[in-house]
């Protein structure tokens, strides 16, 4: 069991938790958090008494997407070249050691970096209130490979107008079209009197325990059958998202303008400014 920078990983019997702890940048993703990340998911892969592993964000969301000023405006050459390289398409989950089925727990937000984690997990449980995203596309990036990874399981125009727009959808929406196993109704936290960091909690312990009934489902199967369906079932994704990444690659978006006004704009917090360039 570690404490990572950026996360923990623990464990309760045979099933294990990945805690994102960033909550001041609602769980934004930086160079730090991509490392805890792939390390933490090495440490339950190589955890013998470990089944399953539910991933969830503390504070008011899981995940709201990449930190924008570390990882778009703070980037060293090595990182920009990394950057016109293109991204691993196989990403944290397209290979591992031992195929273990991976759930997420989804409240607040999951975009961007968030959407891509959810999409590439096993399972997904998500509150009412939960909004998903390919917000890429407002950073004036492809959402490409995040896109081919939903198309994988739900293929339908809903997800061709959240590459396009960059616009979140609400959970429900998603569970309608089969990317959400478990939906949580967490409007009645929400109508309650507790403040708002109470709400957060509470809504999370709530999307948590429906997460655990889900691991639970997984525990009683045999876990060498139920990680031949992991390995079978992240196959589907895995060739269409490096297609995907190889297409858009050339494109070099992150060397535009508009890219560049993305960024500006959203750290100067003001409306941009885009010109097709």
């Amino acid at each position: 069991m570690s404490n990572y920078e950026t996360m923990s990983y623990t464990r309760n019997g045979k099933i294990g938790y990945i805690t994102f702890n960033r909550p001041k940048s609602l769980n934004a993703v930086n160079f730090q958090f991509e490392q805890d990340f792939h390390d933490s998911l090495l440490e339950f892969d190589l955890d013998d008494n470990a089944w399953v592993v539910i991933v969830s964000g503390t504070g008011r969301c899981f995940c709201a997407g990449a930190d924008i000023k570390q990882k778009f405006n703070e980037m060293t050459p090595a990182q920009r070249a990394n950057r016109t390289k293109g991204a691993n398409p196989e990403s944290y989950l397209g290979r591992t050691v031992n195929w273990k089925p991976v759930i997420t727990a989804v409240h607040g937000y999951a975009l961007g970096a968030g959407m891509l984690i959810a999409a590439e997990s096993d399972l997904v449980v998500a509150s009412t209130e939960a909004q998903f995203g390919i917000t890429e596309t407002k950073r004036g990036l492809p959402g490409g490979h995040v896109w081919a990874k939903m198309n994988s399981f739900m293929p339908s125009k809903v997800i061709t107008e959240m590459l396009i727009t960059g616009e979140p959808l609400y959970a429900k929406r998603l569970y309608d079209l089969g990317f959400i196993n478990r939906l949580v109704n967490s409007q009645e936290v929400i109508s309650s009197d507790l403040n708002p960091e109470q709400v957060n909690n509470q809504i999370l312990k709530l999307v948590l325990a429906e997460a655990e009934k889900l691991a639970n489902l997984i525990v009683d199967t045999p876990p060498l059958a139920a990680r031949s369906g992991v390995r079978l079932s992240r196959n589907q994704w895995i060739i269409p998202a490096i297609n995907a990444d190889l297409y858009l690659q050339p494109l070099n978006l992150h060397g535009t303008e508009d890219f560049q006004e993305a960024t500006k704009s959203f750290i100067e917090k003001r409306p941009p400014n885009y010109q097709a360039k």
